[in-house]
């Protein structure tokens, strides 16, 4: 079996995929479907699912919710982060803020980080 492969997580991934955030679904639609490299929403990634993931930059795309800046989640991140890490997969992070304030400045971010891989 692959690695990163995880038949559990299937049915909850394409339920995500159909109940993305509003951010999500903002990033979604309005960038990250548009460039011309492939995205994959809701990608399971082991035994974790993803947000978005470009297998041909190696990397993970995380929009994070209030409970991410709570110590329990914190630490789930961090525990994620070094396991998606460890299979050479950078993991960019950005607040629901952010997308909600700035979505701008986090495309451009993510542009600049396609360029460098």
């Amino acid at each position: 079996m692959n690695k990163t492969n995880n038949p559990k997580l299937t049915e909850n991934s394409k339920f995500l995929r159909k109940n993305m955030t509003k951010q999500e679904r903002h990033l979604w639609y309005d960038f990250l479907k548009t460039l011309p490299i492939t995205f994959h929403r809701q990608k399971v990634l082991g035994n974790y699912i993803v947000d978005f993931y470009c297998a041909s930059k190696k990397f993970v795309i995380e929009l994070d919710g209030s409970q991410h800046f709570e110590n329990t989640g914190k630490s789930k991140d961090e525990i994620r982060d070094k396991y998606l890490e460890n299979l050479g997969i950078k993991v960019l992070r950005y607040s629901n803020l952010d997308i909600d304030r700035n979505f701008y400045g986090v495309c451009i971010d993510i542009l600049k980080n396609i360029a460098q891989k």
